[in-house]
């Protein structure tokens, strides 16, 4: 006989199997974190080279993006924004969605994610400022 308070079975299992993909995405997610908290950024020959950086010297969005990585999974938060602050906001953005995406899915509530038009251009022309601003004499500081 079953608790009062307790799920039965089949409730348990469904809320398993919904939890199944979130927590295959975390595992995924936590495996790169772990590769690259192991394998440094900083020495060379262990990534390869952003392709614009090598044909023409500037740096894109993701530049500095494992070294910010690496520095996180070492709890280096000025070294991980000083590498490549964008990228700890979207570490921290996607954390935030993964856990309203499991709290959705073991309520079985499906997570419908549909930002308006204006957050995704307002999120691309900071980046494309972003982009601009380390790449002029003045940004050097923005450098990874």
């Amino acid at each position: 006989m079953h608790s009062v308070n307790a799920p039965s079975p089949s409730v348990a299992r469904g809320r398993a199997a919904r939890l199944a993909v979130p927590a295959g995405v975390l595992a995924a997610v936590a495996g790169a974190f772990a590769y690259v908290g192991t394998v440094d950024p900083n020495e060379p020959g262990h990534y390869p080279v952003c392709p614009l950086l090598r044909l023409t010297g500037l740096y894109c969005p993701g530049c500095g993006g494992l070294r910010s990585a690496h520095a996180v999974v070492h709890g280096d938060l000025l070294a991980a924004l000083q590498a490549n602050a964008p990228a700890v906001l979207g570490y921290l953005g996607c954390a935030v969605l993964w856990t309203v995406w499991v709290v959705h899915a073991v309520r079985g509530r499906p997570l419908r994610i549909d930002p308006p038009p204006v957050l995704l251009w307002s999120l691309g022309a900071l980046l494309l400022v972003f982009t601009v601003v380390r790449n002029l004499p003045f940004g050097g500081w923005l450098h990874p």
